[in-house]
């Protein structure tokens, strides 16, 4: 019967997430009800939920052994070192639209256009417990 791999050999195995559609599907189709009170709002909501749509198609999150890397495509666009984060959320648990994370030098927020669980899951096993360093916590 084969082992279950270790947890430390799942933290340096990389892992691109799923990407997810339903952010920008969301705003896409909240355009729709705005027509009634004003088509320029209504143009804004849906172009924006438009523009979530293609970052979701574009857009990779990946989970190395030392950072999370933003990928666009196969091409690397910027790396995230886990050493330099402080702290991490996902807002709305029970419908994450939001991913927020601080850097040493930088907060950063994310829409979720990703799989949730799977990333909640990666930054536990790899930052910690809401950004605390896992080795030290």
């Amino acid at each position: 019967m084969p082992t279950p791999p270790s947890s430390d050999t799942i933290a340096t195995d990389a892992v691109q997430l799923t990407p997810r559609p339903w952010v920008g599907l969301g705003v896409t189709a909240l355009g729709a009800p705005l027509l009634v009170l004003a088509w320029p709002a209504a143009l804004v909501v849906s172009l924006f939920g438009l523009f979530l749509l293609l970052q979701t198609a574009l857009l990779r999150l990946r989970f190395d052994a030392d950072a999370l890397v933003v990928l666009r495509g196969s091409t690397e666009i910027r790396r995230f070192p886990y050493s330099s984060w402080i702290s991490w959320r996902l807002f709305w648990p029970a419908v994450p639209v939001i991913f927020y994370f601080r850097e040493t030098n930088s907060i950063h927020l994310l829409p979720m256009l990703f799989d949730a669980r799977a990333l909640e899951q990666q930054l536990r096993l790899r930052v910690g417990p809401n950004g605390t360093n896992s080795t030290a916590a």
